[in-house]
């Protein structure tokens, strides 16, 4: 599996992803800029990383200038083909903004900036990122924005349960899901999710800050070994 991390105009976890996907993962990674407008030598069996970060500044509302760079047309039309996009904090909110995945991301419900540990459980293992995840382990993954509060209508809430398109939900250190462990006011919660065909994934954590014994923590890293081992049996 070849990863490809989009660098926009404020992008600053592009050079994070860079290393932990090719020196701690030792996968071949190549970083694409937002001019660029195609995905020449990448395959549906690949992953474009849509990286943390403030792109564009965070003007408007997050992600929502970043959804007309030249590249997301070329990233929207690898997701409508079954390739892999995994966005990750600004990353999800530009995939909503490009409605790869519905809902939006709006401002903390205390209105202010949160950088801290939290857990996760992880609700589903049938997609690609989450299938060697065990449900049962709680994740401890740092989370850091101002506008990461998951919101979607009543409609939408219950189809993404029906459908099993929740990856993560906040919990506790024990993994129990509780008001008090949801950071930022989220709906139901909810951490992280997919698209229904499963190849789009959006979360707010950043496992790219917990993946090596240095950090003191390697939760994350079990997230880019359950891709990465999952597309190689798929490509085999």
């Amino acid at each position: 599996m070849k990863f490809g991390v989009v660098l926009f105009p404020g992008s600053n976890c592009d050079d994070d992803m860079m290393h932990v996907l090719g020196e701690v993962m030792n996968a071949e990674v190549v970083k694409l800029w937002h001019k660029d407008y195609s995905l020449d030598g990448f395959t549906t069996n690949d992953c474009i990383i849509l990286p943390g970060g403030f792109s564009y500044g965070d003007y408007l509302r997050c992600g929502a200038i970043a959804r007309f760079s030249h590249i997301m047309q070329a990233v929207i039309d690898f997701a409508n083909s079954g390739g892999y996009v995994f966005g990750i904090c600004n990353g999800f909110q530009i995939l909503c903004e490009s409605k790869l995945l519905p809902g939006v991301l709006l401002a903390n419900s205390n209105q202010k900036f949160i950088c801290k540990n939290t857990y996760l459980r992880t609700v589903t293992t049938k997609t690609k990122l989450t299938e060697h995840l065990n449900p049962a382990q709680p994740l401890k993954i740092p989370i850091a924005h101002a506008e990461g509060r998951y919101y979607a209508d009543e409609k939408t809430l219950n189809k993404l349960v029906k459908n099993d398109q929740i990856l993560f939900k906040y919990c506790d250190e024990k993994g129990k899901i509780t008001n008090a462990a949801n950071p930022n006011g989220t709906s139901l919660n909810i951490a992280g999710i997919c698209n229904e065909k499963r190849n789009v994934f959006g979360m707010m954590p950043h496992p790219e800050r917990a993946a090596e014994e240095i950090l003191g923590n390697t939760d994350g890293r079990l997230l880019f070994e359950s891709l990465m081992k999952a597309a190689m049996s798929a490509a085999h």
